[in-house]
């Protein structure tokens, strides 16, 4: 009954989004029809989901809505304090394919910070940004994988010349749409990342895994569309993440098996940039896979292993190579490398 119990609790924000599948389904269901705590904890859970849903285009909830205690592990905090467990919530698998739900998930954890940002729109962020102008930014970095999928830009056109690196041109369209939206109303801006959001989320490439195969060059980087997708969820949550710190609420990070994709995508991504040549060192995330990066004609000269969030905040430019938490043995040079080349990915 422990073992059941604890593994329902995981599954009822998803529960209350309607986002379980078939499988666990037949889990919950019949639990909540014995178990009273779990009973209570599920309708608290949809009624905050009601109130989410309830709150108008801008993806808002009403001042002060939604405010009640949220209980964790038998513990009562405010949801002032600490994000609620909606944050927590699974994408609804049945709508997008394996490759776009962690963006929707992304998208859907942001939408469930929205309430806490009544009147602290101004916070300051990251780079300069406050808390409108990083929804702005993402709404600008939406755009080059929402315009190649037929999704028409929400921000007037960019005037980035011809032939402009794709850093400076993300750079440049990015301070183009943070100043176009500073001369609107926050809930304007959150309206229109929301909109593009769900439009992206609704083209055929987000629900049919064979036409996001495809190849296209995004960001310097030529992947498949359904790998654009997870580079989408991957900054969404990096982002979420800067605005509930700037905050002081605590943002869990992405559900497991999402970070798996995001850990994957990264360690794919770092083993092209290191190259072939390479010190070999062999990495693995904690409880997770492992690989060797560099060399495949060496023995290996190190090991690495990461926490998974640890990894894909420094590949995010949130931890420095420094003094990101690791365990690490053999050659200090070899480690100092993969650690090095994972931080230069950052362009968050």
């Amino acid at each position: 009954m422990t073992d059941d119990h604890e593994t329902v609790r995981d599954l009822l924000p998803a529960w209350a989004f309607g986002a379980l599948d078939p499988a666990d389904e037949r889990t919950v269901l019949p639990h909540l029809a014995e178990c009273e705590s779990c009973a209570a904890e599920a309708e608290r859970l949809r009624e905050t989901v009601r109130l989410l849903e309830g709150s108008g285009s801008s993806g808002a909830a009403r001042p002060g809505a939604g405010r009640q205690p949220a209980t964790e592990a038998g513990v009562t905090t405010p949801v002032d304090g600490v994000l609620s467990l909606t944050l927590r919530t699974r994408p609804a698998a049945a709508r997008v394919a394996a490759h776009a739900a962690p963006y929707a998930a992304a998208v859907a954890g942001l939408k469930a910070l929205l309430p806490e940002l009544e009147g602290r729109w101004a916070t300051p962020v990251v780079h300069d940004w406050d808390v409108q102008a990083t929804v702005a930014h993402l709404l600008a970095a939406d755009e080059h994988l929402a315009g190649r999928l037929g999704v028409g830009s929400r921000a007037p056109g960019s005037r980035i010349e011809e032939g402009m690196g794709w850093a400076d041109a993300w750079e440049r369209r990015t301070a183009e749409v943070i100043a176009h939206e500073h001369g609107r109303t926050p809930e304007q801006t959150v309206a229109d990342w929301a909109a593009q959001a769900g439009e992206l989320l609704a083209t055929p490439e987000a629900r049919d895994a064979e036409l996001a195969a495809r190849a296209v060059t995004l960001m310097g980087l030529r992947l498949p569309v359904a790998d654009h997708f997870l580079v989408r969820a991957f900054e969404a949550w990096i982002h979420t993440d800067d605005i509930g710190r700037a905050l002081g609420i605590a943002v869990p990070p992405p559900p497991q098996e999402h970070l798996g994709q995001l850990v994957r995508l990264a360690v794919r991504v770092l083993g092209l940039a290191l190259g072939p040549t390479a010190p070999p060192v062999l990495f693995s995330v904690t409880g997770g896979e492992e690989w060797v990066l560099g060399s495949e004609d060496e023995p290996v000269a190190a090991e690495l292993a990461l926490d998974p969030v640890d990894f894909c905040l420094l590949v995010g430019g949130r931890h420095a190579p420094q003094t990101v938490p690791r365990g690490a043995t053999g050659d200090a040079a070899a480690v100092r490398n993969v650690l090095e080349r994972a931080a230069s990915l950052a362009w968050l």
